[in-house]
C-alpha cells in the first residue's frame, strides 16, 4: 500500500515564481541590452551550472557571460534587469499555504538556483513562510537532474521517498523523482493542481478551510 503524503517537495520556478533567469528572461536582455544572442546563449550554458551550484559568484558568472568585454551599461544595471524577471504565478503561493495548513504538511523547496537570485526570491516573495526548508542547488552544491538532491531533502525532512509528493514544472524532473519512489505531479496551473489534490491521500486533513484563492 501506498503511504500517506506527509511533505510537499516544491519547485520555485515555475511553480511558485516564474522561472529566476530562463531563456524568455535572456532573449528579453539580449533585446534590451544588445547582446549578440548565439554567443551569450554558448557562454551562458557553459557557465550556468557552475553558478547554481554556488561554484561561482554572480559577478563571476557576469563577468564571463556578459561583461567579459566593454559594455555600454553598468553591472549594476544588468543585475537588476535579472532580479526584476521574477514575478509570482497568480494564486500559486497561497494555494500551498492554504494546502499546507489544510494537512499540516512539510514543505521543501528543491529546485535549482544561483545563490543571489534564490536569496533575492526568498526574500522578496517571503517564501519561508511557506517553506520550512531550502534545498537549492546553491546551498546543496548539486542541481536536477542529479537524483542525489532528492535522496538529500528526504534526509534533511526526515522521510521516506513514498511520503512525498514532488511539484515541478519540469517532465524530466517529475520522471526523475518518481523513479526514487516519489509520488510526482507535473505543474501546469493552480486549477489543475487543485483538481489533483482531491486525488492526493494526505496523512491528515483538517477541517475545509473557508478561505479560497
Amino acid at each position: 500500500m501506498k503511504e500517506n503524503i506527509t511533505t510537499l517537495f516544491l519547485d520555485i520556478g515555475g511553480v511558485l515564481l516564474t522561472n529566476g533567469w530562463d531563456r524568455k528572461s535572456r532573449r528579453l536582455a539580449m533585446t534590451t541590452f544588445g547582446l549578440e544572442q548565439e554567443e551569450t546563449e554558448e557562454r551562458h550554458h557553459l557557465i550556468f551550472p557552475l553558478y547554481e551550484e554556488a561554484k561561482l559568484t554572480l559577478d563571476e558568472y557576469l563577468d564571463s557571460v556578459i561583461f567579459h568585454t566593454e559594455r555600454n551599461f553598468t553591472r549594476e544595471d544588468f543585475k537588476a534587469f535579472m532580479f526584476n524577471q521574477s514575478a509570482p504565478i497568480e494564486g500559486s503561493i497561497e494555494y500551498f499555504k492554504l494546502l499546507k495548513a489544510q494537512h499540516q504538511l512539510k514543505v521543501v523547496a528543491v529546485n535549482n538556483e544561483g545563490i543571489e537570485i534564490n536569496e533575492y526570491r526568498i526574500q522578496k516573495y517571503k517564501l519561508g513562510e511557506l517553506i520550512d526548508s531550502f534545498i537549492s542547488s546553491c546551498y546543496m552544491h548539486i542541481r536536477k537532474p542529479d537524483v542525489a538532491i532528492f535522496d538529500m531533502a528526504c534526509n534533511i525532512a526526515h522521510v521516506s521517498p513514498g511520503q512525498v509528493l514532488y511539484i515541478d514544472d519540469r517532465h524530466i524532473f517529475v520522471e526523475l523523482a518518481s523513479k526514487l519512489g516519489i509520488r510526482s505531479y507535473q505543474f501546469t496551473g493552480v486549477n489543475d493542481a487543485k483538481s489533483f489534490m482531491q486525488t492526493v491521500n494526505f496523512l491528515i486533513t483538517t477541517k475545509e478551510l473557508t478561505a479560497t484563492v
